[in-house]
């Protein structure tokens, strides 16, 4: 066998959000060059097209893709029977997901998905079956988790860890939650420097998910991730949702046409459309406990952020002994903060943390900022979002070469989609 059929192959199946050519803004040398990209036909591959063609292209470090492309009707036909690839990237309408991943799934190839991978129940019913086929076949379905390489989320991580500092993590209560997570997310905005063309399903909840199961979808992992690491957690037992609720976002046919290039709202959206305003169902709040742990998850979209500004973060772990704070809001410049509210720490205690966290993080620091401690982090440390996805992409090829996911991971993708499907429930309930 020669070296380049040793590499991984990749198919993108179907790219009809802009993650999935993310994921080729870097190379890999254990991914060979040649992606095979297989959708019908229409705007949304032919975006996908000329996003990784500027990646190509591009004055700086430009990547060296050679792209094999397959449209028409057929085209999920035509994938399986070519089986060009041994890694499908699925990232696009969320309502063909859980059919794709099954298939491929089914077919004995490897699956690297954006979230949500699940946006209902039925969805989430699906994914644990697709776990199960996974597990039997030997190959490996993940999702992409960019926060998790946030250095904000991996301080904050981190300095709870640290028992010293923070204690252990609070209980709270439905009024006053241990852990917060919430997130203001826009439709109109850029990427890679050019305004985003979105497709006119993204605002479809039926296609694309309902607000609470879908950029929560992070902020869930996140709970989990930092709350309780390494740790498998069963979603028959850990999770009890106490509260959710939902609203809309109201979209005017200027705004609509601004962010799709459309002249009108299609006719599937048409239910959605009250006194010629679109109504998307994209905001809202989840209150629940996980290993008797009190949290709450709450997103918010708006049209357009204010000149200046973008999509925002706040973050909050509540410990025993000290309070961890991620702020992103006028204050900070709306640049993430983490902040550090020492409650009864002495100074000494909060520097001797900062200083346990120089082998990871060389030349992290702290200034005082009124009652609470600021983290100073080098420039060097602060990669941005669109980078993540290459981090990520490495991660998964670490798992490809022993074919194995770390054994905390699958009950915990279950569990975060198991959360995100019951908030919805609930939601649709009231």
């Amino acid at each position: 066998m020669d070296k380049s059929q040793e590499k991984i192959r990749i198919i993108t199946l179907d790219p009809g959000h802009f993650h999935a050519a993310l994921l080729q803004k870097s190379m890999y040398n254990e991914i060979d060059s040649v992606v095979h990209v297989y959708a019908p036909n229409g705007s949304e591959v032919d975006n996908h097209m000329k996003l990784v063609e500027s990646y190509n292209t591009r004055a700086e470090n430009p990547t060296s893709w050679k792209m094999e492309i397959y449209k028409g009707n057929d085209y999920l036909d035509r994938m399986f029977k070519d089986k060009t690839g041994n890694v499908v990237i699925i990232s696009g309408n969320n309502r063909s997901k859980s059919n794709y991943i099954k298939m491929a799934i089914d077919s004995g190839m490897n699956v690297l998905a954006d979230k949500p991978l699940a946006i209902n129940q039925e969805g989430f019913r699906s994914l644990e079956k697709a776990f199960g086929t996974a597990n039997e076949n030997n190959v490996l379905l993940y999702d992409i988790m960019t926060e998790r390489y946030n250095i904000y989320y991996m301080l904050q991580r981190e300095l709870s860890q640290n028992a010293e500092l923070f204690g252990t993590l609070e209980k709270g209560s439905l009024d006053n939650p241990a852990v917060m997570q919430q997130s203001v997310h826009h439709f109109y905005k850029n990427v890679s420097g050019k305004p985003l063309v979105r497709p006119v399903w993204f605002f479809d909840v039926e296609q694309e998910g309902h607000g609470l199961v879908d950029i929560t979808t992070h902020m869930v992992d996140m709970i989990q991730w930092q709350c309780f690491p390494d740790v498998a957690l069963d979603y028959k037992k850990d999770i009890k949702m106490l509260a959710a609720k939902e609203w809309p976002t109201v979209i005017s046919p200027a705004q609509f046409s601004k962010s799709t290039t459309r002249e009108q709202f299609p006719d599937f959206l048409k239910k959605y459309v009250k006194n010629d305003q679109l109504e998307v169902l994209s905001n809202g709040e989840m209150n629940y406990t996980l290993k008797n742990i009190h949290a709450r998850v709450s997103i918010q979209w708006n049209f357009e952020s204010p000149q200046g500004t973008g999509d925002t973060h706040f973050a909050q772990m509540r410990g025993t002994k000290a309070t961890l704070i991620i702020k992103q809001g006028e204050e900070q410049s709306y640049k993430p903060v983490v902040y550090i509210d020492p409650l009864q720490n002495s100074e000494k205690s909060v520097k001797d943390a900062i200083d346990r966290l120089q082998t990871k993080y060389a030349g992290v620091s702290i200034k005082k900022a009124g009652n609470l401690w600021e983290i100073v982090i080098p420039e060097k440390l602060k990669v941005g979002h669109e980078d993540h996805f290459a981090e990520v992409t490495k991660k998964y090829l670490g798992y490809l070469k022993t074919k194995q996911l770390p054994a905390w991971e699958v009950p915990n993708m279950l569990s975060k989609y198991y959360t995100t499907t019951q908030a919805l429930e609930m939601a649709k309930r009231k």
